[in-house]
């Protein structure tokens, strides 16, 4: 690392001198302080006092020091006080509530060339994304959490039987409390000790790319934990953070990132680079980016813009250093271009999650039918700006839990009724434009609301409804990955239709996706009654092959599958009896 950059802001690589790294017969500490008094180092083989190298810079040897062993800083600040801190670039940590770190030497063992040499940021293939809570997805019969190799063995197989392509894994770096989720870090370069090792993760990402299957990691630059063990006023005064309560406080009670800083920019941006260059993450998503665009995250207070230039310098370096890696923001704000890259205006992430599509659509299915009526534009809105940026179709575990329910169980109605309502709103969510993005448990329709603490409940797939709303999610998500039409031209405006969206007073509506060959159309009744001779005309005469009914006995519904391909000739004009909450879709190749 060239030091200059650190202090400029210009740095990716910080973590290669800053840190915990072994040597033969010891272990080289350094640590960035400019205002602490005194710096001693604790290991497992004594204490020793560091000296200041640079103007801010801690360093020592401290030879039998070696991987696997505990450390911790003992920091006198300008306040005078000395309290035990964890190392900002530790790259492994202990179990919480213990807050030390742990040498750690670089993760190794990857056998995954072929899958990174063939990576891509998935613009013209499907990317349907499963979101994972480690320690909660499955858990052993003790309620004690799987490891990262035994994750290893069990989830990258269940997403691919699932149609799933990628993981995404919420955030994994050290956290001490539960009930964060990992959102609130002590530890930015240490993966979580709950589960095991970063050699373990490393080999749990590399089991994943065996699988054909990809890793994204949730990051979180905007805030980090309180922990008096933590960054907060690291060398006693606030360093890492912003100095002003007003700005230096987040929502959550954490500290804001003081973004403007050089060698804070540099301590996230190399972290980023960490999780991408170490791990063989094949992208990351970053949470609460309004917050890096707006004051505290609120559009009326202005654009912050020492965060904004921020972001653009770190994902203009990533872009550059992982060409293939996704970015992916989640945002809530409108502000323009957040898809495009850096040189051309853009804030240069390759995806944003579309919330108004989210909170749109599950409001829309929240309805009575007779709601419904007066309501489609719910529906139709999102295609008003759906070419703006390029964006990824969320339902997240945002929306899965303090009170609001999960997916299924939004939908209008009693018990039986929410699944044909929940079957036509995944099939909805697929032949809508946009990457595609659920939350784990949502794939068996799961009613009650995450819960770190909780496993999945695996249990109610003895039950018809949840097993069959299974089957139908694996059949739809073989659909999407099999036909090139839901994903191939997905940012091409000519490549969508409406066939019909004029008719609310019918709860219905109808749309086509063309792809390379052929193209792909759903039909939706989203009413409580039969929607007879539902008429829509085509854009060109071919063969329509029925490639799934929302309604099919297999999935739970009334209607009989039929028992081979469903294919007939027609001339450009199609009309159905939809059953109540149920939608169709079809495969059109024109003669």
């Amino acid at each position: 690392m060239n030091m200059q950059d650190f202090y400029t802001g210009h740095a990716f690589d910080a973590y290669e001198f800053f840190g915990a790294h072994t040597y033969f017969g010891g272990t080289h500490f350094a640590v960035w302080a400019p205002s602490a008094q005194h710096i001693a180092v604790e290991t497992e083989v004594g204490t020793y006092d560091m000296h200041r190298t640079q103007s801010a810079v801690w360093e020592c040897d401290v030879p039998g020091a070696n991987a696997g062993m505990i450390y911790q800083y003992w920091v006198r600040g300008a306040n005078g006080q000395t309290v035990a801190h964890c190392d900002p670039y530790g790259t492994a940590m202990t179990l919480r509530p213990d807050g030390r770190s742990i040498i750690a030497d670089r993760p190794t063992g990857f056998t995954d060339d072929k899958w990174m040499a063939g990576r891509t940021k998935c613009f013209d293939k499907p990317l349907n994304i499963y979101e994972v809570h480690a320690g909660s997805w499955r858990q052993k019969e003790d309620g004690s959490w799987y490891t990262y190799a035994e994750l290893a063995e069990l989830l990258p197989a269940y997403c691919k039987e699932n149609g799933f392509t990628h993981i995404e894994l919420m955030p994994l770096a050290e956290h001490p409390f539960d009930g964060s989720w990992g959102y609130q870090i002590t530890g930015f370069y240490a993966p979580t000790s709950r589960y095991g090792t970063p050699q373990q993760l490393a080999e749990f990402v590399n089991a994943c790319h065996k699988e054909g299957v990809g890793v994204i990691l949730d990051f979180v630059p905007v805030h980090f934990a309180i922990d008096s063990y933590g960054l907060k006023e690291f060398d006693g005064t606030p360093l890492y953070e912003y100095p002003a309560a007003a700005v230096g406080q987040s929502e959550w009670g954490s500290c804001n990132f003081m973004h403007s800083r050089g060698e804070i920019r540099c301590f996230i941006q190399s972290c980023a680079d960490y999780w991408l260059q170490v791990f063989h993450a094949d992208g990351l998503r970053m949470d609460a980016v309004s917050r890096l665009i707006y004051w505290q995250g609120d559009p009326n207070r202005g654009v912050n813009g020492s965060t904004l230039e921020f972001l653009k310098g770190m994902n203009q370096g990533l872009q550059q250093r992982h060409p293939t890696a996704l970015l992916i923001a989640e945002d809530s704000t409108n502000y323009p271009k957040v898809t495009a890259p850096v040189e051309y205006g853009g804030l240069g992430f390759d995806y944003k999650w579309d919330l108004g599509w989210m909170n749109d659509t599950l409001d829309y299915f929240k309805k009575t039918s007779e709601e419904r009526k007066e309501n489609l534009g719910k529906l139709t809105f999102s295609m008003m700006y759906a070419w703006n940026e390029h964006y990824i179709l969320p339902f997240s575990h945002d929306e899965n839990v303090h009170g609001k329910a999960t997916i299924v169980q939004k939908m209008y109605g009693d018990y039986e009724g929410k699944f044909p309502q929940a079957r036509a709103l995944y099939l909805y969510m697929a032949i809508h434009p946009g990457k595609k993005l659920d939350f784990m448990g949502n794939e068996f329709a799961q009613l009650r609301e995450f819960d770190e603490s909780r496993e999945q409940d695996w249990m109610v797939l003895d039950y018809p409804n949840h097993n069959d709303f299974l089957r139908f999610r694996q059949a739809l998500n073989r659909a999407y990955c099999a036909e090139d039409a839901f994903w191939l031209r997905e940012y091409d405006p000519a490549a969508f239709q409406w066939l019909d969206c004029s008719h609310p007073e019918l709860d219905a509506c109808a749309i086509l996706r063309q792809g390379s060959e052929a193209a792909v159309l759903a039909a939706f009744n989203f009413g409580d009654t039969e929607l007879k001779d539902y008429t829509l005309t085509l854009p060109v005469a071919g063969k329509l092959t029925l490639l799934l009914d929302t309604d099919w006995e297999i999935f739970g519904g009334s209607t009989a599958a039929p028992k081979r391909s469903c294919a007939r000739k027609t001339d450009g004009a199609l009309k159905l009896t939809l059953p109540p909450f149920s939608g169709r879709l079809y495969r059109l190749e024109q003669a």
